[in-house]
């Protein structure tokens, strides 16, 4: 992973990769935990890019943006200037330099989906005026588009990512470690949804994989198989020998979404090696510690 720079090496996914490729250079505000060892260059904010001038690079991991749906749904001026304006900052920055591959992310709900029981291909139709946290994935990848011949990009349309962290964030997984620990009730909102899970160690090697193929485009990333939460949640019970309840309060995502990964099987020759059942265990093993 020599000339690679990862950007968002603070966050929940970056230093999964960044433990797992030592030679990935972080770059970015926040230094990554204190568990990472990589190399990192501190950057003030995205309009300061000319101190990567001094290092040698071609590839980019960009993981800077929002996943907050909650938040951005509230208010779309935030998804714009967290996922679209950084997108414009670095394409701009990039498309100066002759790089072999750039790689961001978006998400799997972009797609439409009239029909719960087909799972979703990269040929299928686009649905993203759903919402605002949708729109603003969207705006992000009309930017890559837009500088697809100057820059050669990959777009991963990411399932839901789970694993250990530190940090507070709205998903399910990371937030029902952390209240299990924490609380004495635990509850989720409604246990019926179904999708792709994907433990973040297996996503990792996946990127990297991906970033060192031939391949550019949109490229679904996830396990291939889809879970009940109510599956998710009595793993977890389980583990911690505590009920994990629900309040059947009507989400306003999907009720199945179904993933097709074959064109990622295809490309990278790739499959995970933890189950839902062996990522979260690892997953409470690692956060019980904390």
């Amino acid at each position: 992973m020599k000339n690679t720079i990862l950007f968002g090496g603070s966050g929940f996914f970056g230093p999964i990769i960044l433990k797992k490729y030592p030679k990935i250079i972080s770059v970015g505000r926040s230094k990554p935990p204190n568990s990472v060892k990589n190399k990192h260059i501190q950057i003030s904010n995205l309009n300061n890019l000319k101190k990567l001038d001094k290092i040698k690079f071609d590839k980019v991991i960009f993981l800077i943006g929002s996943s907050n749906h909650h938040i951005i749904n509230k208010n779309i001026n935030i998804g714009i200037k967290y996922n679209f304006e950084p997108m414009i900052k670095i394409m701009e920055y990039l498309k100066k330099k002759k790089i072999k591959k750039f790689i961001c992310f978006t998400t799997i709900l972009l797609y439409q989906n009239t029909n719960p029981n087909k799972k979703k291909n990269e040929k299928d139709k686009t649905n993203p005026y759903e919402n605002n946290y949708i729109f603003s994935k969207h705006l992000l990848e009309e930017v890559v588009n837009f500088y697809k011949n100057k820059i050669p990009s990959i777009v991963v349309r990411l399932c839901n990512i789970y694993g250990y962290s530190k940090l507070k964030r709205p998903d399910l997984v990371p937030t029902l470690m952390q209240d299990i620990f924490k609380k004495r009730k635990t509850y989720v909102w409604n246990d019926k949804p179904v999708r792709d899970f994907i433990f973040a160690e297996d996503a990792a090697d996946a990127v990297v994989k991906l970033l060192n193929s031939k391949f550019t485009g949109v490229i679904n990333l996830g396990s291939g198989k889809s879970h009940s939460v109510k599956k998710l949640t009595n793993i977890i019970s389980s583990h911690a020998k505590k009920d994990i309840g629900t309040i059947n309060k009507k989400v306003t995502g999907p009720y199945k979404f179904l993933t097709n990964i074959n064109l990622l099987k295809k490309v990278i020759k790739w499959k995970p090696k933890y189950s839902l059942e062996r990522g979260l265990l690892k997953t409470f093993n690692i956060m019980k510690n904390y």
